[in-house]
């Protein structure tokens, strides 16, 4: 009597669950994709050097006191934005390209600083970033 084998291995193979996998992978790559923001910006950071090559014709000055900001051109405080801009274009009307020294204390807010940096950007002015030497 011949003795014969009770289990046999299927060798066959279903692809459904694959499918299945795939098409769950394929819905993440397609929602994740959608809030990546493809024109973000490629900045170079700035440099820290103690030479400057253009000597700045007039500063301002954004110093954090408590619940608000005080500006100042030179050393004549200003009341707010707009009177910076009142100042300096009264400061810079006749110069060719006038270049603006930015001095911030640390704890002034990104915003304030960009508020200066479009002042100089509407009005084709040069803007240095002052920063403390190492």
């Amino acid at each position: 009597m011949a003795i014969k084998r009770g289990s046999k291995v299927d060798k066959s193979f279903s692809a459904s669950a694959m499918t299945d996998l795939m098409f769950l992978l394929l819905i993440f790559m397609i929602i994740a994709t959608t809030l990546i923001n493809p024109n973000a910006l490629k900045l170079e950071l700035p440099k820290s050097s103690n030479q400057l090559k253009d000597k700045a014709i007039t500063t301002v000055s954004i110093k954090h006191s408590g619940s608000h900001y005080e500006y100042y051109v030179e050393m004549e405080k200003m009341a707010n934005i707009e009177g910076v801009e009142r100042a300096l274009k009264a400061r810079l009307k006749e110069q060719e390209q006038p270049t603006v020294s930015l001095h911030c204390d640390k704890s002034v807010a990104v915003d304030e600083v960009v508020k200066v940096m479009n002042i100089a950007k509407d009005n084709n002015y040069r803007l240095i970033l002052a920063t403390q030497a190492k």
